[in-house]
This record gives structure tokens, C-alpha cells and sequence, in this order.
């Protein structure tokens, strides 16, 4: 029983870290991004979610820890709700995205990611096969939850042409990068949590409060 608690208790805190870190660059990179008027600021904020989500997969070999840690950077986005002051739909297609792209990708991998390890072309086509479908049900879902006027301006072929191609060579890109990167930190990371448990724990929840701290200062500095 022990050991199944702590299992538990290692895949929260593994989800609370990669969403936190995720989460974080959403709002800090989208608000940079929107002050610049960088052009591909969503194909961009898919790559960065690709990158965290990569890293996570080359770690742990858990697909379905994707849906945790999308969730929780997605609340990220929803920190501008109380924040701010503002109503829940100015940041629910922001909150969707962020979720798609991380049940999409775990769907996606849930068969390929023993491949994943062998090839980097298998990297890359399920980044950009996951952004494709994310994008596709991000329009139809964002249509009916919260239709914006930017995506009022789209048709979904317009849509998928404009973003759905945009966000799948971010993807392409920033998946197996990701990847490379958590192979490299694999052995760190699962050495800390299981020799010293404790002091990996405590790292990871300060820098995922850490996290929360930047996003809050972020939110209230840009508005």
C-alpha cells in the first residue's frame, strides 16, 4: 500500500511539474508574443506545449499523464479570470486548445511510443499529426463554446490552412526536441524522486509555485 501511494503521490507531482512550467510560458510567452505582434504567436504557444509534453514523454513513457498536465497548464490561462476580473469565456478557447493538444497528442502516442524512442521521423510525424487534429477540433468545439471574431473569421478550411499548418511544423519541430531533451534529463529525474524523494518533491512543488508566481505577476503587469 505504501508503495502504491507513493507511486501516486510521484505522478502528481510529476504532472503539477511539467503543466506548471508549461503553464507558465503560456501566459509569460503569449503575453510577450501579443506585444510584439509576432504572427505565428499561436503556432508558437503549440510548439512550447509540444516541447514540455515531449519532455514528459521521454521521461516517463505515460501517455495518459498528458491529460494531467494539459489540464493543468490550462488553468494557467485561467488565472486572468479572477486576476482580472474578467468573464470565463475570454479565456475558455484558451483553455480548450491547451487541452486538445494534450488529449490528442496521449491518444496519439498511446500505440507509437516505443517507436518514438528509435526514430525521429516518428517524433516528428506525431507532433504534427496531433497539432492537425487539435486544430480541427479546437474550430469546430471554440465555434459553439466561445466564437470569437477571430475564428468568426475562418472557415474551417481557412482555419486549418492559416493555423492547422502552422501549428503542426512548430509541432513537428519542437516535439522531438523536447524529446531529445527528456532523454537526456530521464536519469536525473528518476533517480531524484526515488532515492531522494523528499528534496525532489519539494523541488518540484517550489518551482511549480514558482511558476504560479511569474504567471500572477505576468497577468497583472500586462492586464
Amino acid at each position: 500500500m505504501g508503495t502504491k501511494r507513493q507511486n501516486i503521490a510521484r505522478t502528481l507531482i510529476q504532472i503539477l511539474l511539467f503543466g506548471s512550467i508549461w503553464g507558465s510560458f503560456e501566459v509569460v510567452l503569449d503575453s510577450g508574443l501579443r506585444t510584439i505582434n509576432f504572427p505565428y504567436r499561436a503556432g508558437s504557444l503549440v510548439g512550447i506545449g509540444m516541447l514540455s509534453m515531449g519532455m514528459a514523454l521521454a521521461i516517463y513513457k505515460r501517455p495518459s499523464m498528458l491529460i494531467g498536465i494539459g489540464l493543468i497548464a490550462g488553468s494557467f490561462k485561467l488565472l486572468s479570470v479572477p486576476i482580472l476580473h474578467i468573464p470565463l469565456s475570454c479565456k475558455a478557447n484558451s483553455f480548450i486548445a491547451i487541452g486538445l493538444q494534450a488529449f490528442v497528442l496521449s491518444l496519439v502516442t498511446g500505440s507509437l511510443i516505443k517507436k518514438m524512442d528509435k526514430s525521429i521521423h516518428t517524433r516528428m510525424g506525431v507532433g504534427g499529426l496531433a497539432a492537425l487534429v487539435s486544430a480541427a477540433g479546437f474550430y469546430f468545439i471554440g465555434m459553439r463554446v466561445a466564437p470569437c471574431p477571430y475564428l468568426l473569421s475562418f472557415s474551417p478550411l481557412g482555419f486549418m490552412v492559416r493555423e492547422g499548418i502552422i501549428w503542426a511544423i512548430f509541432s513537428a519541430i519542437m516535439l522531438p526536441l523536447g524529446y531529445l531533451v527528456g532523454i537526456r534529463l530521464r536519469q536525473t529525474m528518476v533517480h531524484l524522486l526515488t532515492t531522494r524523494p523528499t528534496f525532489g518533491y519539494a523541488a518540484c512543488i517550489s518551482i511549480s509555485a514558482v511558476c504560479v508566481g511569474i504567471s500572477a505577476i505576468t497577468i497583472v503587469a500586462v492586464g
